[in-house]
């Protein structure tokens, strides 16, 4: 069992920097990868950044890369999302995710654990 607490969305403007956290709380971590998705009205729940907790390898999806930065901080047990330079687009609710696995998924479908999830807005 792994329960997961986003917090840090809020309304920013085109170009500001904005830092979301993810508190996990689990029987161990090793194993355990977490990522980050979003989900904009209307659209489907898409991937944004994953990372192996144990060796800190992170992934992005094209539209992020270079601008987010996933991270986490072992003594506190929480999952960061530094989101530098954001567009309107990056609007959305913003999820965090867990699963125990070798690997680490870059889908929904690969992660069993998911929190309630924090509004971002970005305006123009």
């Amino acid at each position: 069992q792994v329960q997961l607490v986003e917090s840090g969305g809020g309304l920013v403007q085109a170009g500001d920097s904005l830092r979301l956290s993810c508190a996990a709380s689990a029987r161990a971590f090793s194993n355990i990868a977490m990522g980050w998705f979003r989900q904009a009205p209307g659209k489907e729940r898409e991937f944004v950044a994953a990372i192996k907790w144990t060796s800190g390898s992170a992934y992005y999806a094209d539209s992020v890369k270079g601008r987010f930065i996933i991270s986490r901080d072992n003594a506190k047990n929480t999952m960061y999302l530094q989101m530098n330079s954001l567009k309107p687009d990056d609007t959305a609710i913003y999820y965090c995710a867990a699963t125990y696995t070798i690997g680490v998924p870059t889908s929904t479908r690969g992660y069993n654990y998911w929190g309630q999830g924090t509004q971002v807005t970005v305006s123009s």
